[in-house]
């Protein structure tokens, strides 16, 4: 832990030197009685970027004067719009532009994945995943093993996590991987868990996973724009993630697919194929038989989300004012303080039932950190919430708070510090 201090001088100290502060004036603060809220749910929706207006009213102009010649016309034209999104999601993910495409949510292309990936046979058809996963990926992959006609009883294997934490060390990790490896055939991680905030050993899983014969893909709802990931050089083989969360692109926002260039290139690959998949210089040939383009590309389906596009457009022109180095250098920095100043509350308080349950080893985690409280959780949420403070709560006793880099303070840890402390103190609960 560093040197910090519970005071506000050091905290504005902390703001004084901070390289991005001036981000914070890009994005909209909600308010709340006509005061700025503090926004630590980033990990759930990414607040509203001031930059999307004019990149909708741009697309909403073209739309109103053009018609469908709005396609072939300005730049980027709609007919191929994604592409002008690749370079700054190559800088997020650490890949190549012909290894990712924008396409659909992320359910959907978890299962449009699979369909490529998830080629089981009698002796090869097991899926590992980590627990708890994110309730859609359970169901998404769940549905996967039932329509290639396995049983998920057996089928669905889960790493639980290690005794007496609720954390999984990459140690029992690769022992499960290892235990199943002659039935392996994809392991499925969240690169950082929605639960834990834990971010795995990403490059650790992948050679596990290749090892013992089987892919290894990553969801990356809670990881891209908040963790470094460089996919293509530890040699991820796909991943797919959500745009409204860290990459603040609007409820809803418009999902990307990664697949390493190994695979991309290969048009003899399975999938679930669409026109917009086609290669572009016969797409309009509208031929029979499908063509796929030799890249990420082929695995379009659809023309695309463009107002969706150009809301996710305008969040990544901020990402690229940085890069994900000092993204991260913040983010452990913001993170730390906020686990400082959370145990200075709990020591306070003497409250022996709260405690952090993201591990303590800034490497081992994103700019999330969940408290679990056992007794009285939900209503010192909703105190938080009467006092301006958003933070998350999840079932049955995680309160998740997210301070993001692009647009919270150090100031506002400290507040949130002095309020947890209060409501603590003040707290009928004595354990």
């Amino acid at each position: 832990m560093q040197n910090f201090q519970n005071t506000f001088e050091f905290a504005q100290e902390l703001d004084k030197n901070d390289a991005l502060a001036p981000l914070r004036e890009q994005f909209y603060i909600p308010n709340k009685n006509g005061k700025p809220v503090i926004y630590f749910c980033g990990n759930s929706l990414g607040l509203q970027p001031k930059n999307v207006r004019e990149y909708i009213e741009v697309e909403l102009q073209k739309w109103q004067t053009l018609g469908v010649e709005a396609h072939f016309a300005g730049e980027p034209r709609w007919y191929d719009y994604h592409k002008s999104l690749k370079p700054a999601l190559c800088h997020l993910l650490g890949c190549f532009p012909h290894e990712v495409t924008i396409m659909n949510n992320l359910t959907a292309n978890l299962h449009i994945l699979f369909t490529t990936f998830y080629r089981p046979t009698p002796q090869r058809y097991k899926i590992l995943i980590e627990s708890p996963t994110f309730p859609s990926d359970y169901y998404a992959i769940e549905s996967q093993i039932q329509n290639a006609g396995f049983d998920p009883k057996n089928a669905l294997i889960e790493v639980f996590p290690d005794i007496n934490s609720e954390t999984i060390s990459i140690k029992h990790l690769l022992q499960t991987i290892e235990q199943h490896r002659e039935q392996l055939a994809i392991v499925f991680f969240g690169a950082v868990n929605y639960y834990t905030g834990q971010f795995f050993d990403l490059p650790a899983i992948v050679q596990k996973a290749h090892e013992v014969g089987a892919y290894a893909g990553f969801d990356l709802a809670h990881a891209i724009g908040n963790v470094p990931l460089y996919l293509h050089k530890i040699e991820a083989d796909f991943a797919t993630w959500c745009s409204y969360k860290y990459l603040n692109s609007g409820a809803g926002g418009v999902s990307g697919i990664y697949i390493h260039e190994k695979y991309a290139t290969n048009t003899s690959l399975p999938r679930l194929a669409g026109w917009f998949g086609y290669d572009e210089n016969e797409r309009f040939l509208m031929k029979k038989g499908f063509k796929a383009i030799p890249t990420a590309d082929g695995w379009l389906q659809s023309n695309f989300p463009i107002l969706q596009m150009a809301v996710h457009r305008a969040s990544l022109k901020i990402f690229e004012q940085i890069t994900i180095e000092q993204l991260r250098q913040k983010s452990i920095q913001l993170t730390n303080f906020a686990e400082y100043v959370i145990e200075q509350a709990i020591q306070a308080s003497e409250r022996k039932d709260i405690y952090i349950i993201t591990p303590k080893n800034p490497n081992e985690r994103g700019c999330q950190l969940s408290i679990a409280i056992e007794h009285n959780g939900k209503t010192i949420y909703k105190q938080l919430k009467e006092n301006n403070i958003i933070v998350d709560w999840r079932e049955p006793k995680i309160i998740r708070l997210a301070p993001v880099p692009l647009y919270n303070t150090f100031q506002e840890v400290y507040y949130f510090g002095q309020v947890l402390t209060s409501i603590l103190q003040n707290s009928l609960v004595s354990v």
